[in-house]
């Protein structure tokens, strides 16, 4: 029996069977874990009720992040199947392609801005109140991506960046408040990993190669790695950890210089 067994999790953002959120529904489902999803789009939907079935779920149903009516729905319609969950994965985060090319103080604009902010950072507060009566009082957990230009500056990251750092603040404050209701709310910063996501982000082949020569552990992270960190701080053996960024990054994040 897993360490997740009787609990019930939300994933919001699976896309594709080559992504984080992907391999977090995979090690929640390993552990005991029941599983629900949301599709952003009719686009998507064919392929969401793939993965879920091959993770052994049914629930699966419409929701974009950025519209408030849609996560009213979308709530509205689980808890006719789900009376309350105990865990919600938050695995979003967008941004323009004209914000992600070249120097930051030369693409950034405010509507960019704007969109990388309420889909990668205001879309986690917004689920977590939606959220918020299903999971009260069942010592649930709640989990982000972020990554390491939340605190770093990285080429041409940019505006990415300053939307992850508003992601961290938005945990620590989420925190603070759901905890007295027993729902704890962490992020995972993962280090790069070669997903379908990640694919059309510039450099990410020099990233990687970086990484697996200077980080302590010598090698990139998987997806796996990060499920496998997100299961655990979903479960109970994590009941003492909350507001807490947690890098799952074979320790890249701790290296100031690199002699090799």
């Amino acid at each position: 029996m897993g360490f997740l067994a009787g609990k019930r999790a939300l994933i919001v953002g699976l896309a594709s069977n080559r992504s984080i959120a992907y391999g977090i529904a995979k090690a929640m489902r390993e552990q005991g874990a029941d599983l629900a999803f949301n599709y952003q789009n009719e686009k998507l939907e064919g392929r969401a009720k793939k993965m879920a079935a091959e993770l052994g779920s049914e629930i699966v149903m419409p929701m974009d992040v950025s519209e408030d009516r849609a996560i009213e729905t979308f709530f509205n319609d689980l808890s006719k199947t789900w009376d309350g969950f105990d865990i919600l994965v938050h695995s979003i985060a967008y941004a323009p392609a004209d914000q992600l090319d070249g120097q930051f103080i030369d693409c950034v604009n405010r509507e960019g801005f704007r969109v990388a902010h309420d889909i990668s950072s205001y879309s986690l507060a917004a689920l977590a109140q939606a959220a918020r009566p299903m999971m009260a009082k069942r010592n649930g957990s709640i989990v982000t991506l972020s990554y390491l230009g939340a605190v770093r500056a990285l080429p041409s990251y940019n505006v990415m960046g300053l939307a992850k750092a508003s992601l961290e603040a938005n945990v620590r404050f989420l925190a603070f408040d759901l905890g007295p209701e027993g729902t704890r709310v962490n992020a995972i910063s993962a280090g790069p990993i070669k997903t379908l996501a990640a694919a059309g982000v510039k450099g990410m082949r020099q990233m990687l190669h970086k990484v697996a020569e200077a980080s302590p552990l010598r090698r990139n992270v998987s997806t796996a790695d990060v499920g496998n960190t997100a299961a655990f701080l979903c479960s109970d053996l994590a009941a003492g950890i909350t507001g807490q960024v947690v890098y799952v990054d074979s320790g890249y994040n701790i290296v100031g210089m690199s002699f090799e």
